[in-house]
């Protein structure tokens, strides 16, 4: 049956990758990878043998025509990310979109996130939350920020290790230096940790100790 099935893979633990996800990766006709090396590994330690091609960000506009055509000529694909869930600040959205408007069926299996976690173990209210992703870099940023100020909802944000302290910072001076602040990092790996704090004194912590890893960073609303 032709079908797009978006198939998530653990964001560290090796353990949180799901029965089901296994078949379907096995079943499918082909495997779409963000990153086939990154990929690789996966499906070699769970024996997946199906093939594998490249779908990334770069690439994606361009293999779009040609992977719905497979899929219209009765093939499975399952599209998978680095780590997590894919389209969740990771390729996968024009794809499924692409899906949606030529009438083939698509599934997502539930799996890993690492939002979700950082959320619910940061202690900060979880019943109403905005997905932020990553904060524009140069351009928008003093913008989002402006808008962000008026937020009452918890936000949730995606941040490198090199530029977290720089976003701390636009937190106490956007938000206010009280303003309590939940850091999670290496979710679900060996050196996993959570700092909350105000965000002084998460900026303190950091300072003093440089930040490694994947990073989520979950900030209270404006109350």
């Amino acid at each position: 049956m032709s079908k797009l099935f978006l198939v998530p893979t653990p964001i560290g633990n090796l353990e949180d990758m799901t029965f089901r996800a296994i078949r379907v990766l096995k079943e499918a006709d082909f495997i779409l990878a963000e990153d086939t090396r990154t990929s690789g590994k996966l499906l070699k330690h769970f024996e997946i043998a199906t093939q594998m091609h490249s779908h990334h960000m770069h690439n994606e506009h361009k293999s779009i025509e040609g992977i719905l055509n497979r899929i219209k000529s009765g093939e499975t694909c399952a599209l998978i990310s680095d780590a997590g869930t894919p389209a969740i600040s990771d390729p996968g959205f024009l794809l499924t979109r692409a899906c949606v408007e030529n009438n083939i069926d698509v599934e997502c299996l539930p799996g890993a996130t690492a939002f979700v976690p950082a959320l619910v173990n940061s202690g900060l209210p979880n019943d109403k939350f905005v997905f932020e992703g990553f904060l524009p870099v140069k351009k928008g940023r003093q913008t989002r920020f402006l808008l962000l100020a008026e937020e009452t909802r918890t936000m949730i944000f995606y941040e490198s290790p090199h530029k977290l302290l720089k976003t701390l910072g636009n937190f106490i001076e956007y938000f206010g230096a009280d303003r309590k602040v939940s850091v999670s990092r290496e979710l679900t790996k060996m050196f996993e940790e959570t700092v909350r704090g105000t965000a002084t004194e998460v900026l303190a912590h950091f300072t003093k100790k440089p930040p490694k890893g994947e990073i989520v960073v979950v900030v209270e609303g404006r109350k």
